[in-house]
């Protein structure tokens, strides 16, 4: 997993109606990014809702929100519209920044090993770099742990 104090990778990749957005488009403000494992799951759902709950409170503070997943356009829009999040959510199929933060990891589940996306949260400064590292965060307390930070 990438560390506190190194440059944030920047990428690209594409939102819920297929924009193009990078990281390096929000240079200038503070930007929380969260990595999750998929849509519409149990804990996904709490923790996209939580920072949904939020949102307002980041806002006021000019930080960015940005959820990443390996899910596709389509079902980001589908999860946005459902839960109304008014958050950037940034789909990544082929793993480029999942990969590139470390967050692609060997998780094991009822005794099964496999490969997914570790729920982890990175608060990057306003001139890229990372400046908490959070990894393996509960959903339903990620979005005011942050809050509370930032204060």
């Amino acid at each position: 997993m990438i560390e506190q104090g190194t440059k944030a990778p920047n990428f690209t990749l594409s939102d819920k109606d297929g924009n193009s957005v990078s990281l390096s488009d929000f240079l200038g403000k503070k930007v929380v990014l969260y990595f999750y494992p998929k849509d519409n799951t149990p804990g996904c759902s709490r923790q996209a809702c939580a920072f949904a709950a939020a949102y307002e409170g980041f806002k006021q503070k000019n930080v960015a929100v940005v959820g990443i997943s390996k899910d596709s356009v389509e079902s980001h829009r589908k999860f946005a519209e459902k839960y109304d999040l008014p958050f950037v959510l940034l789909s990544d199929p082929d793993r480029v920044a999942i990969e590139a933060y470390g967050v692609w990891k060997e998780k094991k589940l009822y005794g099964k090993t496999s490969m997914g996306v570790v729920r982890s949260t990175f608060i990057i400064d306003e001139q890229g770099i990372i400046e908490k590292v959070m990894p393996k965060v509960k959903p339903d307390t990620n979005a005011s742990e942050i809050l509370e930070y930032l204060k």
